[in-house]
C-alpha cells in the first residue's frame, strides 16, 4: 500500500505557478548559460589562437592550431564535465543540493576568468594553462547538470514541472546568443580601433598584437552573469524533498517551504519515521536494479546516443558557412574580422534553429509528454540525417546547397525540440530522492561520453569513410535512440514520489515497474 504523501510535498505538487518558480529557473539556469557560452566561444578562441601563436612565416594560409592541440582544448573540457557530473551528482545526494550548489558556481566563475588570463605569451604555456583551467571549468559545469535539474524538479509543481526543468536547460540558448553578441561587439570594436589588412595582403600585419586581448575578453565575460546569481543560490533553502525524504527532517522541510509558499504547513515527522525502513535501498542493490534498472539504462543510453549525433553535427558547420557564403576563405580576412564573421554565422544558425527548438519543448512538454517529444525528435533526426546522407552528391551541387542548409538546421531544431531537452528532464523525475542527483549525474556523464565519441570519433570517421557514410552512421545512431526511448517511462502530470515509488510497498511499486512504455 502507498502511504499518504507529506503535506509539504503535496503543497509543492499542487502549488500555482508563482514568482519563486521563475526565480529558481534563472538561478538554476545560469550554470547552463555559462556552459553554452563557453562551448560557443571555444571555436572562436581556437581560430584566433591559431593565428596568434601558430603563424608560420611564408605560409599562404593563416596559422591554425595543430589538430592534437585543438582536440586537447575541446577534450579536457568534456573530460572535466563528465567527471563533475559523476562527482557532484553523488555529492548532491550525500551533502544536500544547496550545500554543493555554491561550489559548482564558484568553480565555474573562477576557472572561466582564469581561462582568459592564461599565463605567459608562449604557445606551450598559454595552451597548457588554458587546458588546465578548462578541465576545472568543465568540472564545475558538470556538477551543475544534476544539481540544477534535481533542484528545479523538487521545487516545481507536477502540472508544469517539465516546462520548468526544460526552461533551465533552455538557458543554454541565451548563453549561445550572449556569446555571439559579445564576440560581435568586442571584435567590431577592436577591428574599428586597430584596422588591419587581410592575410593575403600582409600576413604579419593581419594579426594585430591587440588581438590577444580579444579572445581573453570574450572568454572572461561569460563568468559575470553566473557570478551575479551566487548570492541568490546561497539564499535558496534546501529542497523540501531532500530535507524530508533524505535528511528525514520534516520540521525543517515544513519551515523552509512555509516561507517559500507563504502558507502554514505541518511538519508530520511521524510519517517520516513510519517510512524510514521502507525503500531505503542503495544504487548497487537488486532492489534498485529491479525497480529502476531499465529506467537508468533508458536514460543513459538515449543521452549517450543523442550526444554522439548532436556533437558530431558541429563538424559540418564549416561546410554550412561556406555553402551560404557567410564565411569567405580565411586568407581574405584579418584575424579579428574572422572572429566577427564566425560569431555572426554561428549566432544566426543558433537563432534560426537551435534556440527555437528549446522553447518549443518548454511550451509543449507538459502537453505532449516527455516520451512523445523524445521519440518524435529522434525520428525526425533520423529522417533528416538519411535525407542528407543518401543523396549526398545532390546536396553538394551549387544549386542545392540552400536545401542542405535547411535540412541541416532542421536536425538541430528537432534535437532541441526532442531528446536534447528530454534526456535532461526525465532523469530528474523518475528516481528516488536519495539517488536522484546521482542517477542524473550518471545519465549526464553517459551523454558526455557520447559527446566525446561524437566530437572526436567522427572526425576520424569522416576522414576514413567520407562524409556520406559518416552521415549514414549518424542516422543509424539516431534510430537506435528511438529504440532505447521505449525504456523511458512517461512522467507527465505525476508527482516525483509517484514516479520513484517512494512510500510504496513492493506490490504497489510493481505496477509502475511493469509500465515502462506509456500507454
Amino acid at each position: 500500500m502507498a502511504r499518504e504523501q507529506l503535506q509539504v510535498l503535496n503543497a509543492l505538487d499542487v502549488a500555482k505557478t508563482q514568482w519563486y518558480h521563475f526565480t529558481a529557473i534563472v538561478i538554476a539556469g545560469m550554470g547552463f548559460f555559462t556552459d553554452a557560452y563557453d562551448l560557443f566561444c571555444v571555436s572562436l578562441v581556437t581560430k584566433l589562437l591559431g593565428r596568434i601563436y601558430f603563424h608560420k612565416e611564408g605560409s599562404d594560409k593563416p596559422g591554425e592550431l595543430p589538430s592534437n592541440i585543438a582536440a586537447a582544448i575541446n577534450g579536457v573540457a568534456f573530460c572535466g564535465t563528465l567527471s563533475g557530473q559523476l562527482f557532484f551528482g553523488w555529492l548532491g545526494d550525500k551533502m544536500g543540493r544547496k550545500r554543493v550548489y555554491g561550489m559548482t558556481l564558484m568553480l565555474m566563475v573562477i576557472c572561466s576568468v582564469a581561462s582568459g588570463l592564461s599565463f605567459s605569451s608562449t604557445p606551450t604555456s598559454v595552451v597548457a594553462t588554458l587546458c588546465f583551467f578548462r578541465f576545472w571549468l568543465g568540472f564545475g559545469i558538470g556538477g551543475d547538470y544534476p544539481l540544477s535539474a534535481t533542484i528545479m524538479s523538487e521545487y516545481a509543481n507536477k502540472r508544469t514541472r517539465g516546462a520548468f526543468i526544460a526552461a533551465v536547460f533552455a538557458m543554454q540558448g541565451f548563453g549561445i546568443l550572449a556569446g555571439g553578441v559579445v564576440a560581435i561587439i568586442v571584435s567590431s570594436a577592436f577591428d574599428a580601433k586597430y584596422p588591419a589588412p587581410s592575410y593575403q595582403e600582409n600576413p604579419t600585419a593581419s594579426t594585430v598584437p591587440q588581438a590577444d586581448y580579444v579572445w581573453r575578453i570574450i572568454v572572461i565575460f561569460g563568468a559575470f552573469p553566473a557570478l551575479l546569481t551566487y548570492y541568490w543560490r546561497m539564499k535558496m533553502p534546501e529542497t523540501a524533498r531532500y530535507t524530508a525524504l533524505v535528511a528525514k527532517n520534516a520540521k525543517q522541510a515544513a519551515a523552509d517551504m512555509s516561507k517559500v509558499l507563504q502558507v502554514e504547513l505541518e511538519s508530520e515527522q511521524e510519517k517520516i519515521d513510519e517510512g524510514k525502513s521502507k525503500n531505503d535501498f542503495g544504487l548497487f542493490t537488486m532492489s534498485f536494479l529491479r525497480r529502476h534498472g531499465l529506467h537508468l539504462l533508458g536514460t543513459t543510453s538515449t543521452w549517450f546516443l543523442l550526444d554522439i549525433a548532436f556533437y558530431s553535427q558541429n563538424l559540418f558547420q564549416k561546410d554550412i558557412f561556406t555553402a551560404i557564403g557567410w564565411l569567405p576563405p580565411a586568407k581574405t580576412m584579418n584575424a579579428i574580422e574572422e572572429v566577427f564573421r564566425i560569431a555572426r554565422a554561428q549566432t544566426l544558425i543558433a537563432l534560426c534553429s537551435t534556440v527555437p527548438g528549446y522553447w518549443f519543448t518548454v511550451a509543449l512538454i507538459d502537453r505532449m509528454g516527455r516520451f512523445a517529444i523524445q521519440l518524435m525528435g529522434f525520428f525526425f533526426m533520423t529522417v533528416f540525417m538519411f535525407a542528407l546522407a543518401i543523396p549526398y552528391h545532390h546536396w553538394t551541387l551549387e544549386a542545392n546547397r540552400i536545401g542542405f542548409v535547411v535540412m541541416y538546421s532542421l536536425t538541430f531544431f528537432f534535437a532541441n525540440f526532442g531528446p536534447n531537452a528530454t534526456t535532461f528532464v526525465v532523469p530528474a523525475e523518475i528516481f528516488p530522492a536519495r539517488l536522484r542527483s546521482t542517477c542524473h549525474g550518471i545519465s549526464a556523464a553517459s551523454g558526455k561520453a557520447g559527446a566525446i565519441v561524437g566530437a572526436f570519433g567522427f572526425q576520424y570517421a569522416e576522414k576514413g569513410f567520407g562524409v556520406k557514410k559518416t552521415l549514414i552512421i549518424l542516422g543509424v545512431v539516431n534510430a537506435l535512440g528511438m529504440f532505447f526511448t521505449l525504456l523511458v517511462p512517461e512522467s507527465k502530470g505525476k508527482s516525483l514520489e509517484e514516479m520513484s515509488g517512494e512510500g510504496r510497498d513492493d506490490e504497489a511499486q510493481s505496477t509502475i515497474e511493469s509500465r515502462t512504455v506509456p500507454v
